[in-house]
């Protein structure tokens, strides 16, 4: 069997790596987005619009694994700006959703603590720093906000956002 040439390795590796799912580490900075946001309809409600803003609520996260505050009290069409400010010295982050989904995702971020995902009911918040959500609340229920690196949601860095019903 011959070696291949060592340009045509690279030749045949691309394809491969390129063929590969991305899974990023998280890293010392946060999530960028530089394109538009996707818009897509969750059970909890939908990416809003910075001009849409009705108030600003500050979640303080800390390496005791507290949400500061834990509840939030929301009326159903509401866009609400959740800057989350870390005080600690880890990494954290904050995602919106149901619990159960919350729960998954904070078992599959068990299992690959590496992952990187950026979708607009979540940011990501390196030490010292603010990351924001901006979210419109369109949908009336009980939902969840959490830390979901691993083991910080199962140490109780999570809160909940009742959604009251347009009257």
């Amino acid at each position: 069997m011959t070696t291949p040439h060592p340009k045509r390795r690279h030749l045949i590796a691309l394809p491969l790596a390129l063929a590969l799912p991305r899974t990023f580490a998280h890293g010392e900075k946060p999530h960028a987005t530089t394109a538009p946001v996707v818009k897509e309809q969750k059970p909890w409600g939908i990416a809003g619009d910075a001009g849409a803003v009705t108030r600003t609520v500050e979640i303080r996260m800390t390496d005791d694994m507290k949400l500061t505050p834990s509840r939030l009290e929301v009326r159903e069409g509401e866009t609400l700006r959740l800057r989350a400010v870390n005080k600690g010295k880890l990494m954290h982050e904050i995602v919106i959703g149901t619990p159960a989904e919350l729960q998954a995702h904070a078992e599959m971020m068990k299992k690959h603590p590496g992952m990187e995902h950026d979708e607009p009911y979540m940011a990501h918040v390196p030490p010292g720093k603010t990351g924001d959500v901006i979210w419109t609340f369109n949908r009336a229920g009980d939902f969840e906000f959490a830390c979901l690196i691993a083991g910080h949601f199962d140490a109780g860095m999570r809160g909940t956002i009742r959604v009251t019903p347009r009257t």
